[in-house]
C-alpha cells in the first residue's frame, strides 16, 4: 500500500523479525510488558517521535484498550481499530453480555455482577449449577479463565483468574457463567466502516483448545449448515451495529450439539486466526482495517462474500505437549518452516515473528508461528496440513508439532466432529505421543535399516577401510522399537534397498537421505514417508506424525550382548518440587511444616502470560521453601523440599 512502517520493540524483542522488516524501529523499554508494550505514555511518545499517522495494535497488549485508543485520538493519531466506546463496552465481558441481551443476541446463563471474594464466587457457582466457567471481564486469549466443577475448584479458579487478569490486563474483575458441556467454539468475522456499513465474512471453528486457548482453527466450520451460518451472521452484525462498530472484529459463540448458539464475547481487534478467513474469502482484513481507519467506505457488500475452498491454521507453540503443554524457552537452534506456496491447487502460508538463532523468552505468549493451508475442499486441506507439519523443522526448544500432527490424523478431527472437549477426551492422561500401527512401525523399521546401511557405508569409506560400496553387501539386522522387533535382511539394488523380513515379506525402500541430514523422505513399498531423524547409539530417533520413537538397529550378536545390560533405575523425584519451566513465582500456597496431600496446589509459576499451578505428587510434609514470590526461576530449580 506504500505505507512506511515503524516497529515498536522491547529489550527482549530487540532482534525480533518485525524490527528487522520495518522501515524504522523505536525502542519502548524493558522486556516486561507493563514497562514497554502496555505502557501507554511510552507507546504514545514513540508514535509522536516517529511522526506516525496511525497505529495498528496487532492482536494483544493494547489492541483492546479503550484508554489507548482515546489517547491516540486526542493526539491526532489514527487508531487502526474500532472507536473507544466499542472497545470499552465489548471488551468488558460483563457489559458486552448485557448489551448482547438487549440486542436480542442469544446469551449464556450466568452472574454478571461484581464478585467480592472466593466465598461469594462459591455461592454464585452453586446457584448457577456446576460446571461453571470463571472468566476475567477484561480477558482474552485464554488468560484469566478456569472451569470449575466443585467448590474447591471455584475458590482456586477465582484466585488464579483474578491474578492472571490483573497481571495481563490491569483489571481483575471476574464473572461466572454456566459452562456448556462439549460445545463447539465458532466465531463470526465482521467488518464495518465509519458510515454504518456492516457485513460478516462467514465463520471460523476454533474448538480444539488447550487451557482455553485455541490450537487449530478452520474455515468454514464442518458443523454449521447454511441456515445456522446466516442466523449467527445476522446476530453478529446486529451486535456490531448496536455499538456502531467499525473496523475488523469477531463475535465468538459456543454452539451445542443441536446447533443452538450462545454469545460468548466480542474481540474488538484482529484475530490471530484471521488468515484462514482471508484465504476463504479473498478479502485482506488488514488492508480493510487500514482503509476504514483512513475514512474510506467499505467497498464490499454481503453478497460479495462467498466461501472459497477450505483453510486450516495450526498454531505452532513453544511448549511441550508431553508435559501438559508447559511453555518452553530458549534459542531456536533450527527453524525451517515449509516453503510458502500460492497456487490454484493449494496455498501454504506461514505467519511468524521468529527466526533461526533467535530466542524465545519468558515474557510473552509462546506462539511462534501460524501455519496456514488452503485447498479446494476439507479433505485436501487436512492432507496438505499433514504434509506441511511433516517438513516443519524446529530444534532448541520443545514444540507442539507432534501434537498437531496427531490431531490431523485423529478420526474425530478427520470426521469434523471434534468439540472443545477434544483434547481432554482424546488424551485424558495427557499427550504421550501416537501409537502407530504395526504396519507403520514395520515401514519405519525398514527405513531405519536403510539409514543404518548408508551410515555404515559412509563411515567405512571415510576411514579408508573399504573402497567399494559396502551397501552392496547383504546385512542381517534386528530392528527394535520398544517391544517390537523385526528380523530382516537388507541388500541394495541399483538406487533402492530390498528389505526382506523374517516372516517372508519383501519391500523396496528408496530414499535420497544422506547421513547428517535432519529430515528424510522414503518410499517404502509405494508408501511415502517424511520423517525427522536424529542419530542415537546403534540406531535413530525418528519423529513421525505425532510419535517420537527410537529404532535400534543391531546385529544378532549385538542384541545378545545387549541383553546382559542392566535396566536403568528410575530416580524418585517426589522428595522435592522443581520448576518445570523458566518463570516467576506468582504465589506460594503452603508454609514450612504444613502437611499436604497429593494433588494439592503448592505454588503458582507465571510464564508466558499464564499462571501454572504446581501440585504435590503425594502426601507429604513441607520441610523447606527455597523461593519467594516474584523470584525468577530456572528449569529444574528446587522450589521446596519435603520430609
Amino acid at each position: 500500500m506504500g505505507i512506511r512502517t515503524v516497529a515498536a520493540f522491547s529489550d527482549a524483542d530487540r532482534r525480533a523479525l518485525h524490527v528487522q522488516m520495518a522501515d524504522e524501529a523505536v525502542h519502548l523499554g524493558p522486556s516486561e510488558a507493563t514497562r514497554s508494550y502496555i505502557d501507554i505514555p511510552k507507546v504514545l511518545q514513540a508514535a509522536r517521535d516517529a511522526g506516525a499517522e496511525a497505529v495498528h495494535p496487532g492482536y494483544g497488549f493494547l489492541s483492546e484498550n479503550a484508554e489507548f485508543a482515546t489517547a491516540l485520538e486526542n493526539a491526532g493519531i489514527a487508531f487502526i481499530g474500532p472507536r473507544p466506546h466499542a472497545i470499552r463496552v465489548m471488551g468488558d465481558k460483563i457489559e458486552s453480555k448485557k448489551l448482547a441481551a438487549e440486542a436480542s443476541v442469544s446469551t449464556i446463563p450466568g452472574f454478571l455482577g461484581s464478585i467480592a471474594d472466593e466465598d461469594a464466587a462459591v455461592e454464585i457457582a452453586n446457584e448457577i449449577g456446576y460446571p461453571v466457567m470463571i472468566k476475567a471481564s477484561a480477558g482474552g486469549g485464554g488468560k484469566g479463565m478456569r472451569v470449575a466443577r466443585g467448590d474447591e475448584e471455584t475458590r482456586e479458579g477465582f484466585r488464579v483468574s483474578k491474578n492472571e487478569a490483573a497481571n495481563a490486563f490491569g483489571d481483575d474483575r471476574i464473572f461466572i457463567e454456566k459452562f456448556v458441556v462439549n460445545p463447539r467454539h465458532i466465531e463470526i468475522q465482521v467488518l464495518g466502516d465509519k458510515f454504518g456499513n456492516l457485513i460478516y465474512l462467514n465463520e471460523r471453528e476454533c474448538s480444539i483448545q488447550r487451557r482455553n486457548q485455541k490450537v487449530i482453527e478452520e474455515a468454514p466450520s464442518p458443523f454449521l449448515d447454511s441456515a445456522t451460518r446466516e442466523a449467527m451472521g445476522a446476530q453478529a452484525v446486529a451486535l456490531a451495529r448496536a455499538v456502531k462498530y467499525e473496523s475488523a472484529g469477531t463475535i465468538e459463540f459456543i454452539v451445542d450439539a443441536e446447533r443452538n448458539f450462545y454469545f460468548l464475547e466480542m474481540n474488538t481487534r484482529l484475530q490471530v486466526e484471521h488468515p484462514i478467513t482471508e484465504l476463504t474469502t479473498n478479502v485482506d482484513l488488514v488492508e480493510q482495517m487500514i482503509r476504514i481507519a483512513a475514512g474510506e467506505r467499505l467497498g464490499l457488500s454481503q453478497s460479495d462474500i462467498g466461501i472459497r475452498g477450505w483453510a486450516i491454521e495450526s498454531r505452532i507453540y513453544a511448549e511441550d505437549p508431553y508435559r501438559s503443554f508447559l511453555p518452553s524457552v530458549g534459542r531456536l537452534v533450527r527453524y525451517r518452516p515449509p516453503a510458502e506456496i500460492n497456487s490454484r491447487e493449494h496455498v501454504v502460508r506461514n505467519d511468524t515473528g521468529v527466526f533461526e538463532g533467535g530466542d524465545i523468552s519468558i515474557y510473552y505468549d509462546p506462539m511462534i508461528s501460524k501455519l496456514c493451508v488452503w485447498a479446494p475442499d476439507r479433505e485436501r486441506a487436512v492432507e496438505k496440513m499433514r504434509q506441511s507439519l511433516d517438513v516443519f523443522e524446529i530444534e532448541g526448544i520443545a514444540h507442539n508439532i507432534p501434537f498437531l500432527s496427531a490431531v490431523m490424523d485423529h478420526p474425530e478431527f478427520e470426521s469434523g466432529s471434534a468439540t472443545t472437549a477434544f483434547i481432554g477426551d482424546s488424551f485424558p492422561d495427557g499427550f504421550h505421543g501416537v501409537a502407530h500401527s504395526h504396519e507403520v512401525i514395520r515401514q519405519l523399521a525398514a527405513s531405519a535399516a536403510a539409514m543404518q546401511l548408508l551410515s555404515e557405508t559412509r563411515r567405512s569409506r571415510i576411514s579408508g577401510q573399504m573402497t567399494k560400496l559396502s551397501r552392496n553387501l547383504g546385512k542381517s539386522w534386528i530392528v527394535s522399537c520398544n517391544e517390537t522387533e523385526f528380523e530382516l535382511e537388507l541388500v541394495s539394488e541399483d538406487d533402492e534397498f530390498i528389505v526382506g523380513f523374517a516372516d517372508g515379506l519383501n519391500v523396496k525402500v528408496a530414499t535420497t537421505w544422506l547421513p547428517g541430514r535432519k529430515q528424510a523422505s522414503f518410499d517404502v513399498g509405494g508408501e511415502r514417508l517424511r520423517v525427522h531423524v536424529q542419530p542415537i547409539p546403534m540406531g535413530f530417533r525418528i519423529s513421525y506424525r505425532g510419535a517420537n520413537m527410537e529404532f535400534l538397529v543391531r546385529t544378532p550378536r549385538q542384541l545378545e550382548l545387549g541383553s546382559h545390560m542392566g535396566a536403568k533405575e528410575r530416580v524418585d523425584s517426589s522428595s522435592s518440587l522443581k520448576c518445570p519451566m523458566p518463570g516467576l513465582v506468582a504465589t506460594i500456597e503452603v508454609s514450612e511444616g504444613e502437611s499436604v496431600r497429593a494433588g494439592q496446589a503448592l505454588c503458582a509459576v507465571e510464564a508466558m502470560k499464564m499462571e501454572n499451578i504446581l501440585r504435590a505428587e503425594k502426601d507429604a510434609v513441607v520441610a523447606r521453601i527455597l523461593v519467594s514470590p516474584k523470584q525468577s526461576l530456572a528449569v529444574d530449580q528446587v522450589i521446596m523440599e519435603f520430609e
